[in-house]
């Protein structure tokens, strides 16, 4: 469980599936509308990457019986409209609003396997053989051909995926790291992928609990996706005593006042903090300074008698059982919903717990309960808050409806409705107006001291807008921004209950999330929707005009990315595969593309560096997935991997302007990897995965490859190719000390030319990223202490001396940045800052850097305010990346340094 409403943080992450909808019946919803105007509902939206629409409103069309065999048998008899084979759908739930109407969510399969976020909702009204469709959408994936068998061993995935929960920029500490494996999924995007989802539970590095969801593929074993989770143990409610009756009594608050609270009274006579007047039983749980990541040994917060000791002040007890019942009551009395689950589950919450034996100031829903900390000096216990409560309980909620994902802007949406209701439910059971000074704050009760305005962590009428406040954040940045973006989405919401009635607005905001999205929808999906539900609910044309006014002023609106200024030249939108770096010379990119509709598996093309042009395939459409290309400009270099069995595996190759492809290698026991291309020669590693080793393999001139020679104890990593070179970082074991050496060797001499030892201890420096360029071999040497920078160094060819590039001195330098080059000009990617000062902005993301190939003072390559990753160099100074500026990761260049920023 990653920490939620830890300060300085922003507010909590989650993901989830789908459940019910039951409006209230008073006040009676608007009547439907004669107002002149457009009408901004629109009839029909497009799906991305499927043929199937996103929403099709408007419709009337007669669907009698059974719900959901009437939906099925309504898509199904119109093939034109939907593209759907019905036999891939099975029904998850069928919801029933107190009108009447029902929706009916189904689960796209795969060859019996279930895609991530494949959901198609059909929306149906009347009875009997008057029951009519009245609007469907969602999504659902045509042409995918993912493989269906596993080729990696279930043992080797777990292994990876708690391998997965570390990197280089936060290590994760390894204390009692589990992996939960839930099963296969179909991940959409082009073809698609088999992956498997694991649950990866450790400790980070600031001691605090860490989850993540993780999908690897099953046919390679790399990451496909990966997000902070929202998952937790059993607080242990098998240990609240039977027997208990309900009874009344008092508990004092974080401020020392006695409140009422309703608490269970047990057989011997004793009390505790149940609550069992509502369906959902309502237990407080003290973790007694358990640690947060797991407090399975917490028993109910007990007391001899009703009237609780003042103890429990210190651990906001009072609040924390009050919180659930406000949350309760709220999603009950006002929308209609049984509980967070909707089923009348119960509602657990554990106060009083550490971080790893640390004060905790922080408080978040883990997948099956609340916990919250004792804050600090200057925060009360986080269950003082009752908007943060109900924005941590309002995950449950989306886990058990639309399923948010908790990535990207789907993971924005997640936040931004926790923030709606969290505000909404504090708003309501405080009585206050929409008007008041402190309604628009989120977390201002957390304060000792200070003011509400200047202690809140959230302010839901800060006005931000993706033109002048999106941050465009890539995956490794709070989960592709899905907090600090979250406050765009969410203002929006907040405009429209400002606007409507604040009844009606909380009731068409939990229809939008309930009944009309899915877990994978994007920021204008969340408008329709909204859009959508407030013509089921036949809100005026009026009334939806100012829904879609709202939206619009916080420039949520089909085509925002388009206002966002760049100063990059887009060459395609829309990346589907950012992991994997484009290959870049010449002024010709290469890289993994799928096909437009995603019809096959993604396959290579290649395209121009200085225009946007139509990418032409390069790789045969054989069925074979097509990856991890390199190119000199005149051909390509790449590796095919059979769809059903990942360990066969081919190194192809083709000239950039056509002609035949031709096979260098292939093997179903040894793996091929990075692959290199110049000229005449192709050259890539070769690993025997049984025995660990790894040798270089190289062909000229289009003959078979042949092993390099090297002493068999050596290992080989980051192989560069150049003009005649090859490069290599080259390490042993001698002494017991581990020594790693830039190496330079000749092809037309055969042999070793230069060789740079450079580590020579257990504690000496990190060597990474060799490449040839300038005459000279770059690589990167990082301390073995964890924060100081590196230094980018060059070695000659001919072994006669190293230089530094750019120093560790260097106000420039960074750790571990990333590197490419031409033979004119350096350039990096400062990608190491992982907890900037001050928290992140569009300033503190990742951005890439130029000098020249010979030492100087770096500038800033591109002004582009998101995150920019996997830089490629091409000619000069030019240079192609992968950009996160719009909301979406685009293949963008840029020709020569942008200077100053």
């Amino acid at each position: 469980m990653r920490p939620r409403f830890r300060t300085p943080t922003p507010l909590g992450l989650a993901v989830a599936t789908v459940l019910a909808l039951a409006l209230g019946s008073t006040p009676a919803l608007a009547t439907p509308s004669t107002d002149p105007g457009p009408d901004p509902v629109p009839a029909l939206v497009a799906g991305t990457d499927t043929a199937t629409p996103q929403l099709v409103t408007g419709l009337a069309e007669p669907a009698p019986g059974n719900p959901a065999a009437a939906a099925l048998a309504h898509l199904a008899s119109h093939p034109e409209r939907y593209r759907i084979v019905p036999g891939q759908l099975a029904e998850l739930t069928t919801d029933t609003t107190a009108d009447g109407r029902r929706t009916v969510r189904f689960q796209q399969h795969y060859s019996g396997i279930p895609v991530l976020g494949g959901q198609y909702l059909v929306h149906l009204t009347g009875d009997g053989t008057g029951q009519r469709v009245e609007a469907a959408g969602g999504k659902y994936f045509t042409g995918l051909t993912a493989p269906t068998s596993a080729t990696v061993p279930d043992t080797t995935l777990r292994t990876l995926a708690l391998g997965s929960l570390s990197d280089q920029r936060a290590p994760a500490r390894p204390k009692a790291a589990t992996a939960e494996d839930h099963g296969q999924l179909i991940l959409p995007g082009g073809g698609g992928r088999l992956v498997r989802h694991y649950t990866v539970r450790g400790t980070g590095p600031d001691h605090g609990p860490l989850a993540r969801e993780v999908y690897l593929d099953a046919t390679t074993g790399t990451v496909a996706l990966a997000y902070d989770a929202r998952t937790g143990h059993d607080a242990g409610a098998a240990r609240t005593a039977s027997g208990a009756v309900p009874a009344t009594g008092t508990a004092p608050d974080v401020l020392g006042r006695s409140v009422k609270v309703n608490i269970g009274r047990l057989p011997d006579g004793s009390y505790q903090l149940t609550d069992l007047t509502r369906p959902s039983v309502i237990t407080t749980y003290d973790a007694a300074g358990r640690d947060l990541a797991d407090p399975t040994e917490s028993l109910p917060v007990s007391s001899p008698g009703p009237d609780f000791p003042a103890s429990v002040s210190s651990i906001g007890a009072a609040e924390a059982h009050l919180n659930a019942a406000a949350v309760y009551d709220f999603y009950h009395d006002r929308l209609g919903r049984n509980g967070l689950d909707g089923k009348g589950g119960a509602i657990n919450s554990v106060v009083n717990v550490t971080a790893d034996g640390a004060p905790y100031a922080g408080a978040g829903w883990d997948g099956q309960k609340m916990v919250y900390g004792n804050g600090n000096a200057t925060r009360y216990p986080y269950a003082a808050a009752l908007d943060v409560a109900g924005h941590e309980m309002t995950h449950a909620v989306i886990k058990y409806t639309a399923g948010l994902t908790a990535s990207g802007q789907s993971g924005v949406m997640d936040e931004a409705f926790a923030d709606y209701f969290g505000n909404a439910i504090d708003v309501t059971t405080r009585g206050l107006s929409m008007d008041d000074p402190q309604a628009a704050l989120l977390g201002e009760r957390l304060c000792r001291t200070g003011t509400p305005q200047a202690c809140a962590d959230r302010r839901m009428d800060d006005r931000r807008t993706t033109v002048d406040n999106y941050i465009g954040a890539g995956s490794f940045v709070d989960q592709g921004g899905v907090h600090l973006n979250s406050p765009i989405f969410s203002g929006a919401l907040w405009d429209i209950r400002r606007t409507l009635d604040p009844l009606t607005a909380d009731r068409l905001v939990y229809r939008a999330l309930s009944g009309y999205l899915t877990p994978l929808d994007k920021l204008v999906d969340g408008r329709n929707a909204v859009l959508a539900a407030g013509r089921e609910m036949k809100l005026t044309r009026a009334q939806l005009r100012s829904v879609a006014a709202a939206f619009d002023a916080h420039g949520i609106r089909d085509g925002w990315q388009n206002r966002i200024p760049t100063d990059s030249r887009l060459l395609q939108s829309g990346i589907t595969a950012p992991t994997i770096a484009p290959a870049v010379a010449a002024g010709h990119w290469v890289m993994t593309l799928s096909t437009p509709g995603g019809t096959t598996p993604p396959a290579l093309y290649t395209g121009s560096t200085t225009a946007a042009d139509t990418p032409t395939r390069l790789s045969p459409d054989d069925g074979r997935r097509h990856s991890d290309p390199a190119t000199d400009g005149a051909s390509a270099v790449w590796l095919a991997a059979d769809a059903q069995d990942a360990r066969k595996l081919e190194v192809m190759t083709r000239s950039l302007s056509g002609g035949p492809v031709r096979s260098l290698f292939s093997s179903a026991t040894l793996r091929p990897h990075s692959v290199q291309v110049s000229g005449p020669d192709i050259a890539f590693l070769l690993t025997d995965d049984a025995t660990g080793r790894t040798r270089v393999q190289l062909s000229r001139n289009g003959a078979p490859t042949v092993e390099l020679p090297l002493p068999e104890d050596h290992g080989l990593a980051d192989l560069t190719l150049k003009n005649g070179k090859l490069g290599w970082i080259e390490s042993w074991t001698a002494k017991d000390a581990q020594i790693q050496a830039p190496t330079v060797y000749s092809v037309t001499a055969g042999q070793v030319t230069a060789q740079y030892v450079t580590s020579t201890a257990d504690n000496g420096p990190f060597i990474s990223a060799t490449l040839l360029a300038g005459g000279r071999l770059l690589w990167t040497e990082t301390p073995f202490e964890r924060m100081k920078p590196s230094s980018i160094r060059s070695g000659a060819l001919d072994g006669s001396g190293v230089t530094d590039v750019l120093p560790a001195t260097s106000p420039y330098a960074t750790r571990m940045p990333t590197i490419t080059a031409s033979d004119q000009a350096l350039t990096f990617t400062d990608d190491s800052n992982h907890n900037p000062v001050g928290g992140w902005t569009n300033a503190a993301l990742p951005k890439i850097w130029q000098l020249p190939i010979t030492g100087g003072t770096p500038e800033r390559l591109s002004c582009n305010r998101g995150s920019q990753s996997q830089a490629a160099a091409d000619q000069g100074t030019r240079v192609v990346w992968f950009d996160a500026t719009l909301g979406r990761t685009d293949l963008v260049s840029r020709n020569r340094p942008a200077a100053k920023c």
